[in-house]
């Protein structure tokens, strides 16, 4: 594969975790975008197929970022569909963020590296941010992390960090045709995710291993959006078995620094006051 110049990027979930922080580091360098959500103009939705082609009018590529996960039955269909789509608008590179140890992501990403045009997949591990930005957040407030999760360690990693490779292969050259299987820096339980979390907050935040059945029914009773409890539910049940209990080089090889590591994550969290109620 040959460096194409990137000009224009469609950011597919432009308003979500990693795509807010992909949006905002494009822009930086100059890069026109259109954020891809069902509230931007034009919409982007995944259920309305006939609307893509109004979002890749004009765009030189894509950030193809699939909610709740690629996982979804669905998500397959969806993206090859897009890949269809994207390529009859000429757009020349595909960057999409994958989830690590799961065998329907990985079915997706074959689709995008059989779409014809350059691309790029991000396989990441579970996210720091879900502590701060996402589903664990309450617990974290609440001083209590009640998961199914056991002693069964993740090599967590930083949503920044899955930014900025991502906007390293549309911006720079030599990251056409690369897996990046992206992780932090060390193997943490969420043992040892609460301790950090303790120390940054100076409180005591405590993790209590809990039934896989009896959170999901805590979440269901709790009004959880279902695509929230369907996605703690795949994770605990399937992911979370040790699969992806070993680090990787993705963000080194992709940036050539080492990836941010969960203290430094939680200490700068701690400082803005977002944990400021945690028990």
């Amino acid at each position: 594969m040959t460096h194409q110049p990137i000009t224009s990027v469609l950011v597919i979930g432009g308003t979500g975790k990693t795509g807010r922080r992909v949006a905002e580091r494009l822009e930086a360098r100059g890069i026109q975008l259109r954020i891809g959500s069902r509230s931007a103009s034009p919409s982007f939705d995944w259920t309305n197929e006939a609307g893509w082609d109004g979002c890749l009018e004009g765009m030189d590529a894509a950030y193809i970022t699939y909610a709740p996960d690629l996982a979804l039955p669905v998500a397959n269909d969806c993206i090859e569909a897009f890949c269809g789509r994207a390529k009859h608008a000429g757009l020349k590179r595909l960057v999409l963020l994958s989830g690590r140890g799961e065998d329907e992501a990985q079915a997706c990403e074959k689709i995008v590296q059989e779409s014809s045009m350059d691309w790029t997949i991000v396989r990441a591990s579970w996210f720091f941010q879900n502590f701060s930005e996402g589903a664990f957040l309450d617990m974290v407030l609440a001083g209590q992390i009640t998961l199914p999760a056991g002693n069964t360690p993740e090599p967590f990693v930083d949503v920044d960090d899955i930014a900025d490779v991502a906007v390293a292969a549309f911006a720079e050259e030599g990251h056409e045709g690369e897996i990046y299987e992206v992780t932090g820096p060390r193997l943490m339980t969420f043992t040892d995710v609460a301790a950090e979390l303790s120390k940054a907050t100076n409180t005591h935040v405590q993790f209590v291993d809990v039934p896989h059945d009896a959170l999901m029914d805590g979440m269901t009773k709790s009004g959880a959006p279902k695509d929230v409890i369907w996605m703690l539910d795949y994770l605990f049940a399937t992911v979370l078995d040790g699969r992806n209990a070993s680090l990787t080089d993705g963000v080194q090889r992709a940036l050539g620094r080492q990836p941010k590591d969960f203290a430094d994550y939680a200490r700068a969290v701690a400082a803005t006051g977002l944990w400021k109620h945690a028990a």
